[in-house]
């Protein structure tokens, strides 16, 4: 063991909740400040916004310097309330997963493993790709709404992490040292991401349409809902990020069956943990099949998404803290 670069890693972890801190103070800023809807930014035609200078400009023979401002108004429009903050918001979430992955690096390196034998690794680690798949998803699509959310579920987990499941590094147990500890946990990593969000979404969805099926004429007007996205999209981005994250997390299952029969002689035998990862596939499969061949859209799909959600978290802290059985690596 590295003492000096497991302490490292510990300030790291700290140093990347500060700044996630920081941002989810942007992120609600922004919220706050965000008027209606949230809409995707549209680029601006700079040619269109041009041929609305005032004639003036263009006839009198007025210098490039003159109509500089006219043009700068015309081409670049004006930022909507709360964008800064957001963009703010944004970078600091960027600086802070960076921060976060080396302290998660550091802690593997301390230990000369993967950082992924106990709950505090895994949960520091999950706290990542919760935050990594928000960051990629926020390439495409404007997400910086969703960013309070995002930044408070990392920040609850990395504070569960570091107060009540934190584990001195150490070597692995005998059954863990495997390469199929690196296969089937980080698979699982990432579906602990994709579920996150999906479960975000679908809570998300479940606030705008109790608002707009209250409301008379069907616009929501809550603080909240009225500042979400519509609930086609909302609902789209949640079977989206399902659609991704299931055949990965059929993947995990199946890769852990096989690492079980290399560890204990057997494929499956209903450990707690067998048992309740089952469940979650079952939950899920229900989703994506009830959407294909029922029309489950909407509510119904957001319920079985949280229930799926739901399933996962307690694979992950009650059977690894209530439940003895052969996967029990809590730590604490």
């Amino acid at each position: 063991m590295n003492a000096d670069l497991a302490l490292l890693s510990n300030q790291f972890v700290y140093a990347a909740m500060g700044v996630y801190t920081l941002a989810l103070i942007s992120f609600a800023v922004a919220l706050a400040a965000t008027r209606g809807q949230v809409v995707e930014p549209q680029r601006v035609d700079a040619a269109a916004q041009l041929a609305k200078v005032p004639a003036g400009v263009a006839d009198t023979g007025s210098s490039a310097h003159d109509a500089g401002p006219a043009v700068e108004r015309a081409g670049v429009p004006e930022l909507p309330p709360g964008r800064r903050a957001g963009n703010i918001a944004m970078s600091l979430t960027w600086l802070a997963t960076g921060m976060l992955a080396v302290g998660v690096v550091l802690r593997g390196v301390s230990a000369g493993r993967v950082p992924w034998g106990n709950m505090y690794e895994f949960s520091i680690t999950a706290a990542l790709a919760v935050s990594v798949v928000f960051l990629l998803m926020s390439i495409k699509h404007d997400l910086r709404w969703l960013g309070i959310f995002v930044t408070g579920a990392v920040l609850l987990t990395l504070g569960l992490a570091v107060t009540v499941l934190y584990t001195e590094s150490a070597q692995l147990v005998p059954a863990l040292k495997s390469w199929w500890l690196v296969i089937h946990v980080s698979a699982a990593i990432i579906c602990a991401g994709g579920f996150t969000l999906a479960f975000v979404f679908s809570g998300a969805y479940l606030i705008r349409d109790r608002a707009e099926r209250r409301s008379p004429d069907g616009v929501a007007r809550g603080w909240l809902s009225a500042r979400l996205p519509d609930r086609a999209k909302l609902d789209r981005m949640a079977y989206q990020v399902v659609a991704f994250t299931f055949p990965l997390w059929t993947f995990a299952v199946i890769a852990g069956a096989i690492w079980a029969e290399n560890a204990w002689g057997r494929y499956w035998g209903w450990d707690p943990k067998e048992t309740w990862a089952f469940i979650t596939w079952v939950v899920f499969a229900g989703y994506l099949h009830a959407r294909a061949t029922s029309g489950w859209k909407g509510r119904r799909a957001a319920w079985i998404a949280i229930l799926g959600f739901a399933t996962f978290m307690f694979n992950y802290f009650g059977v690894n803290m209530l439940m003895p059985g052969l996967h029990s690596y809590a730590g604490v």
